[in-house]
């Protein structure tokens, strides 16, 4: 996994409810225990890393969560103002910009610039140094749900291809240089061993490699179960309850194996199916027994990304 932990940058995305969430504080706790510094950062979102890491609820401000974790929950008007006084650095240059009502006015009709604020501001967190060193290891981007994903992401090459030459742009440019470069930055796509999100990450992927040209460096299987049925022994399980004799004792436990030998076969044909359409390397998450995942649970986590 140390390539995956090497990067400066990754962008964690996926369909609503894989755990994208969950992943990116996993690989968070991994590069941390190797001593990294790293930065959470998510996207206005309803967020569930705290409730996770068992911390108060995020806000806009960095926030130390654990020892080399800190984490921001990026609001779109607060990251725009932040960004533009980390960019500019001069507060009357930045007034000039950004209170201007004329500056402030285009601004808010540019494509795409409430998703470019936080894009940005995570960029910049991702390239700030401090006493000739990075402030931060690692930043970790844990992106909105698939379709919104995408349109933030190529927010950066929509800016470069309709904003005039200037500051917007070339910034704009800059992070969409670092985030093409499989040295520094890379995409892990987040997907459960089922049919519709497997789909849905073949898709994805083709747009994030085809269109937007950005390297997609890992594949997380997430909530894969462990076999307990050989495929022979499927059949026979999937038929069971309906050869038991009614008001059998053991029509429950048929059951249980019935979903269970079902979902097992759902899950070899989708890890198969993804195998074949996707070349990168993959990681599968185990399912955990517990019902309501909390720190102890993402450290059995992080131990598979360490």
């Amino acid at each position: 996994m140390s390539d995956l932990l090497e990067r400066r940058f990754l962008f964690v995305v996926g369909k609503g409810g894989v755990g994208k969430t969950t992943t990116s504080a996993a690989i968070a706790m991994a590069a941390a225990g190797r001593g990294k510094r790293v930065l959470v950062a998510l996207c206005n979102a309803k967020e569930r890393l705290s409730h996770l890491l068992e911390v108060p609820p995020l806000t806009e401000e960095v926030r130390t969560l654990l020892p080399g974790v800190d984490a921001v929950n990026m609001n779109p008007a607060a990251a725009l103002r932040e960004y533009g006084h980390m960019v500019l650095k001069v507060d009357a240059l930045y007034r000039a910009i950004f209170e201007n009502r004329v500056a402030s006015t285009f601004l808010r009709g540019t494509p795409g610039i409430e998703a470019w604020s936080m894009l940005g501001k995570a960029f910049f967190h991702a390239t700030a140094e401090e006493a000739g060193r990075p402030v931060y290891d690692l930043v970790i981007v844990d992106a909105p749900a698939t379709g919104h994903g995408l349109e933030m992401l190529r927010v950066p090459q929509v800016i470069c291809d309709v904003a005039p030459p200037g500051l917007l742009r070339r910034e704009a440019q800059r992070a969409l240089n670092f985030f093409r470069d499989p040295e520094r930055s890379g995409v892990v796509i987040v997907t459960l061993p089922e049919e519709m999100p497997v789909a849905e990450s073949i898709e994805l992927r083709a747009a994030l490699v085809d269109e937007l040209r950005f390297p997609v460096i890992r594949l997380v299987a997430n909530r894969v179960v462990q076999r307990l049925f050989e495929p022979a022994e499927r059949d026979l399980f999937q038929a069971l309850p309906s050869r038991l004799p009614a008001e059998s004792p053991l029509e429950s436990l048929a059951r249980a194996g019935q979903r269970r030998s079902l979902r097992e076969a759902v899950q070899q044909r989708s890890l198969a199916k993804l195998a074949r359409a996707l070349p990168e390397p993959r990681t599968e998450l185990p399912e955990l027994a517990s019902p309501d995942l909390r720190r102890a649970e993402l450290q059995a986590l992080a131990a598979v990304f360490a």
